[in-house]
């Protein structure tokens, strides 16, 4: 059974900057099928970063130029480095799979901009 554990969040202030992982444990056929989401009040969840099936990231508008996520084969983990940090980024970030049937949703971890 696939878990899928995120941490890193944080309290930060904007332009400030934070990297949060994802750890992936049980078989997986590949990290390039994990992304990021982030739930943000008011909003439905939303996948900000992912990679395409070239292996090409591939962001959200919000975040482009922004953020970058990278992967970890050695530690199993996908992390989401987010830069630049705005007001509006603040909310829940999650990690799942960005296609297909997702696995079950980890507890995500708070990311909270203050001006």
């Amino acid at each position: 059974q696939v878990q899928l554990v995120e941490s890193g969040g944080g309290l930060v202030q904007a332009g400030g900057s934070l990297r949060l992982s994802c750890e992936v444990s049980g078989s997986i056929p590949s990290l390039d099928g994990i992304g990021w989401y982030r739930l943000i009040p008011g909003r439905s969840r939303e996948l900000v970063a992912r990679w395409s099936i070239l292996g090409d990231p591939i962001f959200v508008d919000d975040v482009r130029g922004r953020f970058a996520i990278f992967k970890d084969n050695t530690k199993n983990s996908v992390d989401l480095q987010m830069n630049n940090l705005k007001l509006e980024d603040t909310g829940v970030y999650f990690c799942n799979r960005h296609s297909g049937r997702l696995y079950g949703w980890g507890r995500g971890t708070q990311v909270t901009v203050s001006s």
